[in-house]
């Protein structure tokens, strides 16, 4: 079977075949990387505040390296903004985010124009939109303290007077009629004039801590990459496959050529031709007559 391999349309199709392998096992390489997302930020970096205008610029998407991170701004809460987020956990409890439109100064547009762009600021949870009514809304120039979070995707909802199914900052945009930054802060400390605003009575503070440390891992990106390994693999058995196929053509070739020869050009297992042999036939038998 070596010969058989040897031959030059067999070396060119290894040839073929390994360049193919090589290409997949690249590939399942390259899927295999993707499958381990990056880490989130350390919280050695996350917890340190820093200013929002300088992590999270407007009208820019939230990046996974400045997601999660503590920032502080100034501005104005705006009046009759105020918005309630459906189906919110507070421990093992269900019920509302309290959320409302900060616009935040020194984001490139003069405050108190249509142009400035405004930032949703979780305030609290509330058990029921009832406990939300009897809560004040933030008004006038404050420091905001909180946690940069990335929107959430919108969904499709029986409309709720005031209420919203997700925080998606695409959806309050249109609602608030203003450009919204591409994130929402949970704020932890909002402070007027330098004094700290104690949360209302019925509004429970929501806490957001650091994300877990672990990467995350992929599994369909694993099996992609195990699946071009096998490919790489089939590779080299079609080639194999063929070989074999060739060789098995020779082989029954050589016992044909030798069984003609050994029979003399004969086919084999033909069977000779009988001969039949008839009696003489007389002349009386045959009815001839003399004259």
């Amino acid at each position: 079977m070596l010969k058989t391999a040897l031959k030059p349309r067999w070396i060119l199709m290894l040839i073929l075949a390994m360049t193919i392998a090589a290409v997949f096992v690249l590939l399942s390489q390259w899927q295999f990387n993707s499958s381990r997302e990056a880490p989130p930020p350390a919280p050695s970096t996350t917890e340190n505040v820093r200013p929002l205008t300088g992590v999270l610029p407007p009208r820019t998407p939230l990046s996974a390296a400045n997601a999660d991170q503590v920032v502080s701004f100034e501005g104005t809460f705006l009046a009759g903004t105020r918005v309630l987020v459906q189906d919110r956990l507070l421990g093992d409890e269900e019920g509302l985010w309290v959320l409302q439109a900060f616009e935040v100064d020194g984001s490139g547009v003069p405050a108190g124009t249509d142009g400035a762009s405004v930032i949703p600021v979780v305030l609290g949870w509330v058990p029921d939109a009832q406990d939300a009514a009897s809560v004040p809304e933030q008004q006038g120039m404050a420091t905001v303290v909180g946690r940069l979070l990335p929107p959430e995707a919108p969904e499709v909802q029986r409309p709720v007077e005031g209420q919203i199914p997700t925080l998606s900052t695409a959806e309050l945009s249109n609602l608030w009629d203003r450009s919204s930054y591409a994130a929402f802060v949970v704020a932890s400390d909002v402070a007027v004039d330098g004094v700290e605003v104690p949360f209302a009575a019925g509004l429970e503070q929501v806490v957001v801590g650091p994300q877990p440390q672990e990467t995350p891992v992929n599994w369909l990106n694993i099996f992609y990459a195990v699946e071009w390994v096998v490919f790489a693999g089939f590779a080299f058995f079609l080639w194999w496959r063929l070989v074999a196929d060739d060789y098995r053509r020779t082989l029954e070739d050589e016992a044909d050529a030798a069984e003609e020869a050994r029979t003399g050009g004969a086919h084999p297992g033909a069977v000779e031709p009988a001969v039949v042999l008839s009696a003489p036939v007389s002349d009386h038998e045959s009815g001839a007559h003399r004259d």
